[in-house]
């Protein structure tokens, strides 16, 4: 179906309708995109497609960028954002920056002043490119309308072979509006980009899986990659295949279900006990699609010392680059996994090392105090994983202890329901990314679980919430303060409050003396707040109050905030202190 009332029935074509044209091509169906002077061709273009590709507007262009991101990581596409020249451009390096580091195929596209203007400090010029050149997997800066149709198909291609990642495609003005007969079957001009997948050596699928048989003690270790390569199903069968117990990454949790007795849930930092100690004292550690992160090694040289390491990764520089592996395999995960499964058989004997972790399991289980006369973080998640977790529910978290107690009493039993900002650790993410979530599955429950230091960076999503439509609940874990800096503070600086207080500056958390009680006036009132959006709001506080609260935010019709007092001085446990090991694991 042609778009209609334009010279884009014709073979002429302006560089803004060719990019419009690219992305319903590319079966794009929504974008996030905020408007400026050097973006404007490329809007009205959107107009002329609006049948085909909705546009949602959002109200910061970094929360379009999440917002990109939440679509990408919830059904595996590439996400689209779109934003003017200058400060509208430099509002999405965060999220290209969070989109490399956990690898979500992204496609920025930005406007640009004219290409003669280029350099000499034009009104709202900004090099994008330079600026972003590191934290991008590819970026094009397009001087020649006549490129514009190779452009998009790279970027797209770019974004979402090997390891996925952020595209740029930076446009100048007046490339826009140039017209040309564009070339749609033009071959890509990529030299140097592998674009066919690793060659997978058969004898190295038959080395893995002797060392599989030969284990006493072995630990499959999944990360994001297995996600990123659709291969849960294939890591769930190699594990029933082998009975070897299955941990995973902040990444990769959901791609092996938690409530499968052999799951050891997550590993590293604020990971279980239970993981953390199988993974140091296992024989074989299977590594799949995971990049040794120093919040899950700790000190890398003790990291699994015990243990022969295989290490799966479709993205070369990987390999070796933080734990040296005994058989890396350059590949990708889902497909040797498949070929892995032909031929893999169980280890002779690991009942004793599977009753070994079942019994850690038992005697250091994740928990809190069921006693606390109030609602503990740990309870709120916990009762809406009870509540929600075996529905068709999707969950996105800001960054901070919300996050870790998230990552630990939700459980996630299916890939991409979980969307968390993990290598960059960006507050702000919640919001955007549920907002995302919720334009790609219309009829399903999205949830940010958010704190409200994080809630506040993007707060003003809500009107995006309101106005498009999208009807995101909020679960607002409210304690005042920066949590998770607040907890570095009690626990290595001898709690010496240093600007972790949200409140009013006359409360005397304030001003650092040490752990007082609440300000008697909560502050902001998110409730008011939301309602102020349009959006739906309620407050608690009693523990006896919260299973009512739940229920009403999630059978609210519209986006609703959900505003939970919760305590300060509550920790996230275990804790593995930064460049550490698991002996010096913090339970208490």
């Amino acid at each position: 179906m042609a778009a209609t009332g334009t010279s884009v029935n014709a073979q002429v074509m302006t560089g803004a309708d060719i990019i419009v044209k690219s992305l319903v091509d590319h079966d794009v169906e929504v974008l996030f995109a905020y408007p400026g002077g050097c973006s404007m061709p490329m809007h009205q273009a959107l107009t002329r497609y609006a049948d085909r590709l909705r546009t949602i507007l959002p109200r910061h262009e970094q929360g379009g960028a999440f917002a990109a991101q939440g679509y990408a990581r919830s059904t595996g596409r590439v996400g689209v954002v779109m934003a003017t020249s200058g400060p509208g451009a430099t509002n999405l390096v965060t999220a290209l920056a969070d989109a490399k580091l956990d690898s979500i195929p992204l496609v920025a596209i930005t406007g640009q002043v004219p290409t003669g203007v280029i350099g000499k400090d034009a009104f709202q010029e900004t090099p994008v490119v330079e600026v972003c050149r590191g934290i991008t997997k590819h970026h094009y800066l397009v001087t020649d309308v006549n490129d514009l149709a190779r452009v998009m198909k790279e970027a797209f291609h770019v974004a979402t072979t090997g390891r996925p990642g952020p595209v740029l495609v930076d446009m100048p003005k007046d490339v826009q509006m140039s017209t040309c007969i564009p070339e749609w079957d033009i071959d890509m001009d990529l030299p140097g980009y592998r674009v066919k997948r690793p060659e997978l050596r058969p004898e190295q699928i038959k080395q893995m899986a002797a060392a599989i048989r030969r284990a006493k003690r072995p630990i499959i270790y999944a990360g994001g990659g297995v996600i990123a390569a659709e291969a849960s199903e294939q890591l769930r069968e190699l594990a029933k295949k082998t009975g070897i117990p299955v941990t995973m990454t902040l990444m990769g949790l959901g791609a092996f279900p938690a409530n499968d007795p052999q799951s050891l849930h997550m590993l590293g930092m604020h990971g279980t006990v239970y993981s953390n100690y199988a993974v140091s004292e296992c024989d074989l550690l299977i590594a799949l699609g995971v990049r040794f992160d120093d919040r899950v090694t700790g000190k890398f040289e003790e990291f699994a010392k015990h243990a022969k390491i295989i290490h799966v990764d479709i993205d070369a520089s990987e390999i070796n680059k933080n734990k040296e592996a005994h058989l890396p395999i350059i590949a990708d995960v889902k497909q040797v996994l498949t070929e892995l499964n032909k031929i893999v058989e169980a280890p002779e004997d690991i009942s004793g090392w599977v009753k070994q972790c079942d019994e850690w399991r038992k005697d250091d289980p994740l928990d809190y105090d069921r006693s606390f006369d109030g609602i503990l973080q740990q309870h709120a998640i916990d009762a809406l994983s009870n509540l929600t977790g075996d529905g068709d529910t999707y969950i996105t978290v800001g960054v901070g202890q919300h996050q870790m107690w998230a990552a630990q009493f939700y459980k996630f039993n299916r890939p991409r329901r979980w969307m968390s900002s993990s290598g960059l650790g960006t507050m702000g993410f919640g919001l955007p990314a549920a907002m995302g979530v919720q334009a790609a599955h219309p009829g399903s429950l999205v949830i940010d679980i958010d704190g409200d230091g994080s809630f506040q960076m993007n707060i003003q999503e809500l009107a995006t919430c309101y106005c498009e439509e999208l009807p995101v609940k909020v679960l607002l874990l409210n304690n005042q303060h920066l949590g998770m800096v607040v907890q570095w503070e009690d626990r290595f600086m001898d709690g010496n409050r240093a600007h972790t207080y949200l409140g009013p500056i006359h409360h005397p958390e304030a001003k650092g003396q040490g752990d007082s009680a609440f300000a008697k006036e909560r502050y902001p009132d998110f409730v008011t707040i939301a309602k102020g959006y349009g959006c739906g709001g309620a407050s608690v506080s009693k523990k006896a109050d919260l299973a009512g609260a739940l229920e009403e935010m999630i059978k609210y019709p519209g986006p609703f905030v959900l505003d939970v007092e919760v305590p300060y001085q509550e920790h996230v446990l275990p804790m593995i202190p930064s460049g550490c090991t698991v002996r010096e694991i913090i339970k208490k």
